[in-house]
């Protein structure tokens, strides 16, 4: 509780009274000052009980008036004037109160024989006092909060015990942001923004916003998010921060004790990639690991070392609803339902790692799924990214990895005569659509809007002017390969 005027007026040793507006001191005492400067405004910072003698301070109305107003402009919360029989004044001059009472600002007097120091001292005694007390409520708190977290209940008694001591919802999430434990309202506004900011960034990041405040949790990696909703204030502030480690702690006791379960969906990954498991058996299998999918999907990553992969491993088992991980060295394997987003997985727990994913498959063609998750490694690898097995997209890919310098010469050396014969682009437009139907002449002029014979009389003088026979395999594969090289050119 802060110090009051009210509380110092009490003070009998203080010998305080009130000269002007006794219906402010209700006003906190932030500290108390001596100056007899006539314009001390500039010297204050807010809060402060003024302390003078009047000294200098002409007692006239326009004078004190000039100067309650720089004080209060100073953010001063009262002035108090010393009386004495050896001092200017023995009670308070009428000019200074009667400026104080217009202003709103407490007058009071400080009685002879009281030095200025003991108001002094009175103010920073309860300031201690107060600081004293807080700390000690801080560590109660933080008693209680030890004994919740020392339960062995997980993390909700912790989180229930935050929020009685201190009024401010927590939750805690996984690196997703899906809520785990503790208030499950979401906080609403900037929420969103702030977990993908504290995701991203990892345990040296943190967020806040008006009203909102999100924590990394975990030791040597991102396990979770504490957010917490409303402002806490100087004593829950001190709390936040033995709160957050805490709640480390306990994730990272869950993460130790979920190993053998871990290890035991590890085991009936294997069963599911074996060669001996039946269409029917693998559907049981995943239907009893909690993944009841109509299809499924091979991922493979390809960790830095092998403690990297055990580690993606682990936050990929929490992460992906019933899937089922395991890692071989440094390569970890993982199946998991068709439904899943797997780039915002990806991109969170296996950030910067080469990282193919197979087809959707029935689940008993996983392992297909996951051989050819296996064999996109080397493109992702290249392309610096997660690369998805896409039969329809297999050609642009090649493509991208290319030089995009020696792809460009090659396009504009064979479709260059074209280029020069038809500056409107229409028979380069007409090759492109013909190789894209399948060298359907009546698709093509179906799609252009053209009659067939004119499609006709345009690809005979492609075929005259490029020097490429149509009806030749390796001719329209040189003209299909010039065709995409440009359109990967200009999707660059």
């Amino acid at each position: 509780m802060a110090l009051l005027l009210s509380d110092l007026v009490d003070r009998p040793a203080l010998h305080l009274s009130v000269a002007a507006c006794p219906e402010h001191l209700d006003r906190p005492v932030l500290a108390a000052h001596a100056s007899e400067l006539v314009r001390p405004g500039s010297w204050l910072q807010g809060g402060e009980l003024l302390m003078t003698i009047g000294l200098l301070l002409p007692m006239d109305v326009a004078a004190c008036r000039a100067y309650v107003d720089d004080v209060t402009a100073g953010g001063a919360h009262a002035l108090a004037l010393g009386l004495g029989p050896e001092l200017p004044y023995q009670e308070a001059p009428e000019p200074l109160v009667t400026a104080a009472r217009e202003a709103g600002l407490p007058l009071l007097t400080v009685g002879e024989e009281v030095p200025f120091i003991a108001v002094t001292k009175a103010v920073f005694a309860a300031q201690a006092a107060e600081q004293r007390a807080a700390v000690e409520s801080a560590f109660e708190t933080q008693r209680r909060l030890t004994a919740a977290a020392a339960s062995g209940q997980g993390l909700t008694p912790t989180l229930d015990a935050w929020t009685s001591a201190t009024g401010i919802r927590a939750q805690v999430t996984d690196p997703l942001g899906r809520v785990i434990a503790g208030d499950p309202a979401a906080p609403g506004g900037e929420s969103t923004e702030l977990i993908r900011r504290v995701a991203v960034g990892g345990l040296r990041s943190s967020a806040v916003a008006p009203g909102l405040e999100v924590q990394p949790l975990g030791a040597r990696r991102l396990r979770g998010m504490l957010v917490l909703a409303g402002d806490p204030g100087p004593d829950a502030r001190l709390l936040i921060s033995g709160l957050v480690s805490l709640l480390s702690l306990e994730l990272e006791r869950r993460h130790l004790a979920d190993e053998p379960e871990r290890r035991r969906r590890a085991g009936l990954l294997g069963r599911l990639l074996d060669a001996a498991t039946t269409a029917e058996q693998a559907a049981d299998l995943l239907a009893g690991a909690g993944l009841a999918a109509d299809a499924v999907r091979g991922v493979a990553v390809a960790a830095p070392s092998d403690d990297a992969a055990r580690e993606i491993a682990a936050d990929l088992a929490l992460a992906v609803p019933g899937g089922l991980t395991r890692t071989r060295g440094a390569l970890v394997e993982a199946v998991v339902g068709e439904g899943l987003d797997l780039d915002a997985v990806l991109a969170h727990f296996a950030q910067g790692c080469p990282a193919g994913i197979g087809s959707a498959v029935p689940p008993g063609a996983a392992r297909t799924s996951l051989r050819e998750a296996g064999g996109l490694l080397e493109l992702s690898r290249a392309a610096g990214r997660p690369v998805r097995a896409r039969s329809d997209r297999a050609g642009a890919l090649l493509l991208d990895l290319g030089d995009r310098a020696t792809l460009t010469g090659y396009a504009d050396a064979l479709l260059g005569p074209l280029d020069t014969a038809d500056p409107t682009g229409a028979l380069a437009l007409t090759l492109a659509t013909w190789l894209d139907t399948g060298s359907s002449w009546e698709e093509t002029a179906r799609r252009l809007g053209l009659h067939r014979h004119t499609v006709r009389n345009r690809l005979d003088k492609i075929a005259q002017l490029t020097g490429r026979r149509l009806d030749d395999g390796d001719a329209r594969f040189d003209l299909w390969l010039a065709v995409r090289a440009r359109r990967a050119a200009r999707r660059a």
